[in-house]
């Protein structure tokens, strides 16, 4: 039984796969983190503190997902093994047609999982926070913004992230100018890092009554939420601060307060702005955080004379600077200029199914350093 033969070389293989990713991960010390965890959970006290408790909750929550996933993938194996014996002693076919689509399965798992080792930057392990501007295109430009915003939101979801929508900036017509949105759970910068830059859509705007097509712009930034630091000192001289009235969707006090805050950073020019609390305090210690990763990431650009060799690729959202495209007319397909990873069906992807995109660049990252 061909077929047989062929389950019979997979899973040897399929299985020292799974040993190599859990060395690779250091997963009994992934299992002690996990037991530490859970006692800090167990105290009285824990929530004396919820900022810090949340954090607890949300690695604990990702550390037993890896756990179980691991588990998961390991007892099916094992499981397959048996069944494997099962099916070539009764001589079934359609036994073994089913095995070979549960290897594919455990197949593409271990790649999600083998992808998790390439997280080896120094700020991999931290939270994140993405900023959305819409670019060149118009009304359609923030029309493209406000999907991206939802993009990420599905693939946060998805993953077990919390999000937090730090600021909203509505656009009169439609979609956004732009947004600030705080990830956090385990390797959100590691895996979200890779949408930095400039993304392209291509498709019939609905906003064109001639029904021709439309191209226009987005830019991602993303940085680390980076513990604070005492080597990021700010001056109070340095800061413009200003309060003004929240936009968007919030509650009654929310929008007829000045609880929303803009600061500015005079020295580099970095604005930040948060309207996602109710009090202007709330805003402001948020704000400062921001800015503080934000200094803190350029502090560590040792090779960056200015902001505006920081801002890179984002300087013109326009032709050219696209990381990737988005076409949904005549064709579909998404595509990353960076490393050729593509995908042809753009709805699964606008609905947050970026995992692909991410692990191509992470592997592509890593054959650049090796």
């Amino acid at each position: 039984m061909l077929k047989a033969d062929e389950i019979k070389q997979r899973l040897p293989k399929l299985l020292l796969r799974l040993e190599e990713i859990c060395r690779s991960i250091k997963i009994e010390d992934k299992i002690k983190e996990l037991e530490a965890l859970s006692k800090q959970c167990e105290s009285q006290d824990l929530w004396n503190d919820p900022e810090h408790a949340r954090k607890i909750m949300g690695d604990k929550a990702q550390i037993e997902k890896l756990v179980s996933e691991i588990n998961s993938i390991k007892n099916g194996l094992h499981g397959a093994e048996e069944l494997l014996e099962l099916a070539v002693e009764l001589g079934d076919e359609n036994e073994l047609t089913a095995l070979e689509t549960e290897l594919d399965n455990y197949d593409n798992r271990l790649e999600i999982l083998w992808t998790s080792t390439l997280l080896t930057g120094k700020h991999d392990e931290e939270d994140a926070i993405i900023n959305i501007h819409a670019g060149a295109g118009g009304v359609d430009a923030m029309d493209w913004a406000q999907m991206l915003l939802r993009m990420y939101l599905r693939y946060c979801e998805a993953h077990g992230y919390k999000t937090t929508i730090l600021d909203l900036q509505d656009d009169t017509e439609a979609g956004i100018k732009s947004a600030s949105i705080l990830v956090e759970g385990s390797r959100a910068y590691g895996y979200l890092r890779s949408e930095k830059g400039i993304h392209r859509l291509v498709r019939i705007s609905p906003f064109n009554a001639a029904g021709k097509r439309q191209t226009s712009f987005a830019s991602v930034m993303v940085i680390p939420q980076i513990e604070l630091s005492e080597d990021v000192k700010i001056a109070e001289d340095d800061l413009r601060i200003d309060v003004y009235r929240s936009s968007g969707s919030g509650g009654q006090h929310v929008n007829t307060t000045e609880s929303a805050v803009r600061i500015t950073h005079i020295p580099t020019g970095i604005v930040v702005s948060c309207q996602n609390e109710k009090s202007q305090r709330q805003n402001k210690e948020l704000a400062l955080k921001v800015l503080k990763s934000r200094l803190m990431e350029l502090k560590e650009q040792e090779k960056k004379e200015s902001i505006e060799e920081l801002k890179g690729d984002y300087s013109q959202i326009t032709w050219g600077s696209q990381i990737r495209s988005y076409v949904f007319q005549p064709y579909t397909m998404v595509k990353d200029h960076r490393n050729g990873y593509e995908e042809g069906n753009v709805d699964k992807v606008m609905d947050g199914q970026i995992d692909g995109f991410i692990q191509a660049q992470l592997k592509f990252e890593a054959r650049k350093e090796a």
